[in-house]
């Protein structure tokens, strides 16, 4: 595995102990400038790192790329763009081998979150990796800053301010690791935090999600 990423992981892993956290990280691998967040998964220890990148200026309803570092015992890791696992996309990520798995999923309730079809996830292939210690996915998402909660209300992320995320993880990885619809375990963890997209925003978004495919 190149030094590299090696490295990128141990800077993502400083300052992991703040409550808040919104560091401007430029990616060398996809181009991207992200808006970052270190999520505390065990005291002290370790975290999973969430990358957000938006396009600007941002239209109604924008894509985002997101990417994930996080610790090789993370069997999966989901973000939820609502903050709650209830009536928001939620966004599940795991490797399969040298590949990243992503999809889309929903829940009304505090069950098992099913595929939802009113998003997208597409894994950028040059934006996604793994190494002895951590393992990364980077993915498009469309329909994630802009959604349904309950009946006709529509919730629409400030791509010009903070926004309530939440995340979830498991040790255990999912029982199909190949299909994007695979059953997952329930989580062992789960936090939420305010994140800064302010500082997320790329000119060149779409040039940069048609050169990392």
């Amino acid at each position: 595995m190149r030094l590299n990423f090696a490295l990128t992981c141990a800077a993502a892993l400083i300052g992991f102990g703040s409550e808040a956290n919104a560091d401007l990280y430029h990616d060398p691998d996809t181009g991207f400038s992200f808006s970052q967040y270190n999520a505390l998964v065990t005291t002290g220890t370790s975290s999973i790192t969430f990358r957000i990148a938006i396009p600007s200026p941002a239209p109604a309803n924008y894509d985002a790329v997101v990417q994930v570092v996080a610790p090789i015992s993370a069997g999966w890791v989901g973000l939820a763009w609502g903050g709650s696992m209830t009536n928001n996309p939620l966004l599940v990520g795991w490797t399969n081998g040298a590949n990243a798995v992503a999809s889309i999923r929903r829940a009304s309730s505090h069950t098992a979150p099913t595929i939802y079809s009113s998003a997208t996830a597409q894994v950028l292939k040059k934006g996604t990796k793994s190494n002895s210690t951590h393992w990364q996915f980077t993915a498009k998402c469309s329909g994630c800053t802009q959604f349904t909660t309950t009946g006709s209300t529509v919730k629409t992320l400030n791509p010009s301010g903070s926004n309530r995320l939440a995340f979830a993880y498991a040790k255990s990885k999912p029982s199909q690791p190949s299909s994007p619809s695979s059953p997952i375990n329930v989580h062992d963890l789960f936090n939420y935090w305010d994140h800064d997209f302010s500082t997320a925003g790329n000119a060149n978004f779409d040039d940069l999600v048609n050169r990392n495919l």
